[in-house]
C-alpha cells in the first residue's frame, strides 16, 4: 500500500524539528551555563540573545505567513537551514557580546524560516482529519530533541563548546537540506488530497449523510474574533514558561540548587522523555477531545512544574517538574496550530498564524528576560520563576475562553 506523501512529509518536519531542539533549543542552557562561566557575562546580557530571537520572531512572523500562503515552503525551509547553520559556524568564533548576540541573530531567522511555524502552516495544508496526529508526530523531534542534551553536554565537556557548535552547524547542512527538500506546498499541487482521501470516494462513503464544510476566515476576519486574541495570549503565557526553562533552567539547577551541569542535563532529559510522553497521547488521542480545554490543563501543569523546579529541595521535586512541565509541553504543543487550523480554515492560515506569532513572541521575549533580570537584581530565580508560574496559571482562563468562532456573514 502507497504511503500517503503527507506522512512523508511529517516525518522530514519531525527531523527538522530534531535538529533545531537538540541543537538550539533544548542546548541553549548549555551554551549560557558555560558561557556564564567562562566570559562572565550577566544573566541579563544571556538573556538577552534569547530575547532577540523572539523580537526577530514577533517582527517577521506576519511576512512569514503571507510568504507562506503565496509562494509555499520549500525554498524559505532551506534558507533557514543554511542561516541556521550559518549561526551556530558563528557560535564557535564567539569572543564578544556582539559577536553573541550576532550568532543568536542568525539562528533565530534560520529557526524562524525552518521551524515549527513554517512546518506546520505545511502540514496544515495536508491534514484535516488526522490534524492533530500529523502535527503531535511532527513534534517528536522537537521532544526527542531534549534526548540529546546529556550528549550535548558531554561533547561541550570533552570536546569544549567552541568545536560542539562548530560541528553541530555542518551537521545541518548535511542532514537538513535534504529534508527541506521534501515539504511540498498543497496536495491539490501535486495530484493528491487532504489526508490522502479521494473527496469522491469519502462522499460515496458518507452516503446521504452531511460532510462537515470547513468554515474558510480571512486574516482580517480572524483577528476580528475573541478566539484569536485569546489563542494568542494564552499560547504567548505558554511560551513564556518554555522559554525561561529552556534558558535558565540548568543555570538555575546548577548556582541555585548546587547541581553540575552534567547533572542538571540529566534532569531535562529527563523532562524530555516526559514531553515526548505528552507527544504520543496528543497523537494518539488529540482528534477525540477539545483540544482548548486540553490546553488549559497544561497551562496549570506547566504552572506547577515550575513551582516544583523553583522550591526543589532533592532530586524527587525536580522529577516532578520534569513531569508536569515535559508532560504539558509535549502534550499541548502541537494542539497550538491544529485549534487555529480547526477554527480558521486553510486558506489564510499561514497569515493568520503568522499575526500570532508577532503576539505570542512577546512571551518567549518576556520570560527569559524577566527571570534573567530578577535573578541578577536578587541574587536567585526564585521570584522571577514564581512570577512566571502565576501568569502560566492565568493562561488557562486564556484558552477556555477561546471558544470557537461563528463566520461572520455578509450584513456584519
Amino acid at each position: 500500500m502507497k504511503i500517503f506523501y503527507g506522512w512523508r512529509m511529517v516525518g522530514a518536519a519531525c527531523g527538522i524539528q530534531f535538529l533545531l531542539a537538540a541543537f538550539l533549543t533544548q542546548a541553549l542552557g548549555l551554551y549560557i551555563a558555560v558561557l556564564s562561566d567562562e566570559m562572565g557575562w550577566s544573566k541579563t546580557t544571556l538573556s538577552g540573545a534569547a530575547a532577540l530571537q523572539s523580537v526577530e520572531s514577533a517582527i517577521i512572523g506576519p511576512v512569514l505567513g503571507w510568504i507562506m500562503d503565496k509562494v509555499g515552503p520549500q525554498a524559505m525551509i532551506r534558507l533557514g537551514m543554511v542561516l541556521f547553520s550559518a549561526g551556530l559556524l558563528l557560535l564557535s568564533q564567539v569572543n564578544a557580546v556582539a559577536t553573541f548576540y550576532t550568532s543568536a541573530i542568525l539562528m533565530a531567522i534560520g529557526a524562524s524560516l525552518s521551524g515549527y511555524f513554517p512546518l506546520s502552516v505545511a502540514l496544515v495544508q495536508w491534514f484535516e482529519k488526522f490534524r492533530a496526529r500529523a502535527l503531535s508526530t511532527m513534534s517528536l523531534g522537537l521532544a526527542m530533541g531534549g534526548l540529546a542534551v546529556p550528549l550535548m553536554a558531554w561533547s561541550i565537556q570533552h570536546w569544549g563548546w567552541r568545536y560542539t557548535a562548530g560541528g553541530t552547524g555542518l551537521v545541518v547542512l548535511l542532514f537538513g537540506l535534504p529534508l527541506a527538500g521534501m515539504i511540498l506546498r498543497r496536495p491539490e499541487d501535486h495530484g493528491q488530497h487532504i489526508d490522502g482521501i479521494d473527496p469522491a470516494l469519502k462522499a460515496a462513503e458518507q452516503g446521504d449523510s452531511p460532510a462537515d464544510v470547513q468554515v474558510e476566515f480571512t486574516a482580517k476576519e480572524a483577528v476580528q474574533t475573541r478566539a484569536f486574541w485569546m489563542l494568542a495570549v494564552g499560547h504567548g503565557l505558554a511560551l513564556l514558561i518554555v522559554s525561561a526553562v529552556n534558558v535558565h533552567a540548568i543555570t538555575h539547577m546548577k548556582e541555585g540548587l548546587g547541581y553540575s551541569v552534567a547533572t542538571a542535563s540529566w534532569v531535562i532529559l529527563f523532562m524530555t522523555f516526559a514531553q515526548l510522553g505528552g507527544v504520543l497521547m496528543g497523537a494518539t488521542l488529540g482528534d477525540m477531545f477539545e483540544k482548548r480545554k486540553v490546553a488549559a490543563l497544561c497551562m496549570l501543569a506547566h504552572a506547577l512544574g515550575m513551582l516544583c523546579l523553583t522550591f526543589a529541595n532533592d532530586m524527587a521535586m525536580l522529577v516532578a517538574f520534569g513531569v508536569f512541565h515535559g508532560v504539558a509541553w509535549g502534550l499541548r504543543g502541537p494542539f497550538m496550530q491544529a485549534i487555529r487550523a480547526d477554527y480558521f480554515g486553510r486558506n489564510a492560515i499561514g497569515l493568520i498564524m503568522g499575526l500570532s506569532a508577532a503576539i505570542i513572541s512577546l512571551g518567549q521575549i518576556i520570560g527569559p528576560m524577566l527571570a534573567g533580570v530578577l535573578a541578577d537584581l536578587t541574587g536567585d530565580y526564585q521570584l522571577g520563576f514564581s512570577l512566571l508560574a502565576l501568569l502560566s496559571a492565568l493562561g488557562s482562563l486564556c484558552f477556555m475562553l477561546a471558544t470557537k468562532p461563528l463566520k461572520p456573514t455578509a450584513s456584519q
